[in-house]
């Protein structure tokens, strides 16, 4: 794959990611002409570089999507929520279009005529406002199969091994996060480096045994002086794997914005201490486990604002992500203000699955009932939608975070 496509689609996929948590925010605050003025020049950016590489199919859907940010920009449109939704629909158009491109290096063929013409229909004012539901993903054509491309790193911050703990931020979900200077590096780069480092640490450590058995040694100094350098190196190096947690909450916001209409509920977001860093691999393994769990809290958990209201609460409910760092460990919470776990459906479908007897129900702990949602196939709903009835979703956390997940519900309101 050529060097300019590899770093377009770097870029494009930064960008769209800061796109879904701009126009969320762009939701609740239509007047907010900074966080507009970011949206259009993130989408015209992406727009031209098409026409410079050569992408024919992109740039035409990127400008659809840009002539109704435009008219949003112009005041002819309103930040509505279905002129929002026509944006993300393109734009998630767009991000199927860069997945056909980077697995196999050239554009993807497809016929987005229909998507396009609605786009350009909602810009003009003369037809309703595309949604996703309305216009269907096409079937994209055949390619031959092409070497993947090396993995590109998470961006590596360009600043000084020794930092300071990470603050505990609280981010208003939507927030775009301001960044610093930054170089992009291959994975296979970093992990070289690391082993290398590590092999310079062994011969540090033998190279100062050596010199405990010799008093008086005129090498004492410079390997101390050795030794602390060596120890700076691999502090330096194990912070360029370290990523803020908030990388893996950008996509957060706009899944429960969409999550929010399909159920008609009321749902806002509250994620405190972004900046906390972990592994990049660390974060990777939660990313699903965290969306599953996001999505379990705004079905099962979070009630219909009739309910909420019939039982006293605000008509919103509640989701909060909340990542600090406590006894060496780090800690990951999410909480809502829903219903809690509903125990008698839990073991109503204990029941009928034939998981348990009535007699081994009534030994069990609450702890040890509520453990029942992990198992695959497992769910309360009584109905199987498009978000959950399924039984896959806590079956996902429990697979891939099952050494470390601890489960701690807590009572309803909390």
């Amino acid at each position: 794959m050529d060097d300019l496509i590899a770093d377009f689609l770097t870029e494009t996929n930064e960008s769209l990611a800061d796109l879904d948590v701009a126009l969320v925010k762009l939701e609740r605050t239509p007047d907010d002409q900074e966080t507009l003025s970011l949206i259009f020049r993130l989408v015209h950016t992406i727009k031209g570089t098409c026409g410079f590489l050569g992408l024919p199919r992109l740039e035409r859907v990127a400008h659809a999507g840009e002539s109704v940010l435009g008219k949003v920009r112009d005041g002819v449109l309103v930040a509505t929520p279905d002129v929002v939704s026509a944006v993300l629909t393109a734009l998630d158009r767009v991000k199927a279009i860069v997945a056909g491109l980077a697995a196999t290096g050239t554009e993807p063929a497809g016929d987005d005529s229909e998507l396009i013409a609605a786009l350009d229909a909602a810009a003009a004012g003369e037809a309703p406002v595309v949604t996703a539901a309305q216009i269907p993903e096409p079937e994209p054509e055949p390619e031959e199969d092409v070497a993947p491309e090396p993995v590109l790193a998470p961006v590596v911050e360009a600043k000084p091994a020794a930092v300071p703990p990470p603050k505990q931020v609280a981010q208003e979900a939507g927030e775009p996060v301001a960044t610093n200077q930054t170089i992009r590096v291959t994975v296979d780069v970093l992990e070289d480096l690391m082993t290398l480092v590590s092999e310079l640490v062994l011969t540090r450590n033998q190279l100062l045994q050596l010199a405990r058995t010799q008093e008086n040694n005129g090498f004492t100094v410079p390997l101390q002086r050795l030794s602390h350098i060596t120890s700076d190196l691999q502090e330096g190096v194990m912070k360029t794997r370290m990523q803020p947690i908030g990388n893996a909450w950008n996509k957060l916001p706009r899944l429960v914005r969409d999550l929010s209409r399909e159920m008609d509920k009321k749902i806002e977001l509250t994620m405190l201490g972004a900046d906390t860093e972990l592994d990049r691999q660390v974060l990777e393994l939660i990313k699903d486990p965290l969306t599953h769990m996001v999505r379990n809290s705004g079905d099962h958990g979070l009630e219909s604002p009739a309910e909420r209201r019939a039982a006293g609460k605000p008509e919103a409910g509640h989701i909060t992500l909340n990542a600090f760092h406590e006894g060496g460990h780090i800690i990951i919470e999410i909480s809502d203000d829903g219903r809690g776990l509903p125990l008698d459906k839990i073991r109503a479908k204990v029941l009928a699955n034939g998981l348990a007897t009535e007699a081994e129900l009534a030994g069990m702990s609450e702890a040890h009932l509520q453990r029942f949602i992990f198992r695959a196939g497992f769910s309360t709903a009584s109905v199987v939608t498009a978000v959950s009835g399924r039984g896959v979703g806590m079956d996902v956390v429990k697979t891939n975070i099952e050494k470390y997940i601890a489960l701690a519900p807590q009572p309803s309101g909390v």
